[in-house]
């Protein structure tokens, strides 16, 4: 195992490097150049955001698609024992190579406990394994993040922390292949947990209790876990995603962009500040995601949302 981590971590490296490189080195596709966003700044997509039009036999033009659209990086979602969609993880590389796609981070959530089961020291061991799996999986990638998505079942402060050591523990396997662990929000992140306490209190104005993001923030190593935060479920969440990126400005080093349903129409998001800051701080990833993806016209929202960020000055 280590000699196959040590090869899968120089892979990660030099892929790593790859994307160090200015954007217009990627093809698009048959020779074509890769796109550029406003500024220079590629854009990236949570792929859950296509939902089924994604999938099998429609990744791979989907792929080309996206990139002709101005997307230039990906994060997968639907990891699941090895493959991407039910896609092996090589073959879906080679579809995002071809279509001139970099794959920069995955989402999964472990689907090694029970139903309604907590983390605790007893499955600690379960989880330790899912996470060595997984990160043997993505390392042939070459991508740079891991993110878990899901929030797991927290009820009071204690769970909170030990989802935070757990958390830690995901990232000492990742950081092994050269990948940093990351995790993302919703909004119920945000809700207040105390100790020996039977539920989240979602009350914006709660005053007993520690929130659950500044505990996961707080009572994580900065060497093995980042924060990819979820502007629109920060909002949801009754908070200031621009406060949050200033307040941990080193954690938080990826962003989820995104509206109540096409970036920019809603006018509840104040886009411009959360990018002036963003970009503040030293970092310049985020992936757009749109949460509605059975309706059919998931390749239409995403399209006007990458010409929404084409066409702002502040990206």
């Amino acid at each position: 195992m280590s000699s196959r981590r040590g090869f899968l971590k120089q892979v990660s490296l030099l892929s790593l490097g790859a994307m160090m490189l200015p954007e217009t080195t990627f093809a698009a596709g048959k020779g074509k150049k890769a796109k550029k966003s406003a500024k220079g700044k590629m854009l990236g997509l949570q792929t859950y955001s296509l939902g089924p039009e994604l999938q099998g036999d429609k990744v791979a033009q989907g792929l080309v698609r996206l990139r002709e659209m101005g997307y230039g990086c990906i994060e997968l979602a639907g990891y699941n024992n090895g493959k991407i969609s039910g896609i092996p993880m090589a073959e879906y590389k080679k579809m995002a190579d071809d279509a001139g796609i970099i794959i920069k981070s995955s989402h999964m959530n472990p689907n090694v406990l029970g139903r309604g089961e907590k983390y605790s020291r007893e499955n600690m061991g379960k989880l330790r394994d899912f996470w060595k799996r997984a990160t043997d999986d993505h390392a042939i990638l070459g991508l740079p993040y891991m993110v878990q998505p899901g929030l797991p079942n927290i009820s009071c402060l204690e769970d909170a922390q030990m989802a935070a050591e757990v958390f830690n523990i995901a990232g000492e396997e990742t950081k092994k292949a050269g990948i940093r662990f990351g995790y993302h929000n919703h909004d119920r992140e945000f809700g207040k947990v105390v100790a020996g306490g039977k539920g989240i209190d979602m009350n914006r104005n709660a005053r007993d209790g520690r929130r659950i993001e500044e505990v996961f923030i707080t009572e994580t190593d900065p060497d093995k876990v980042l924060i990819e935060l979820d502007v629109y479920w920060t909002v949801m969440g009754g908070q200031d995603p621009v406060e949050w990126i200033n307040k941990y400005a080193d954690r938080i080093q990826l962003l989820h962009i995104k509206d109540r349903l096409v970036l920019g129409q809603s006018g509840m998001m104040n886009f411009e500040q959360i990018f002036k800051n963003f970009y503040a701080n030293g970092h310049e990833t985020f992936f757009v995601e749109i949460e509605d993806t059975r309706s059919g016209k998931q390749f239409e929202r995403v399209q006007t949302s990458a010409e929404y960020l084409l066409g702002s000055k502040f990206v």
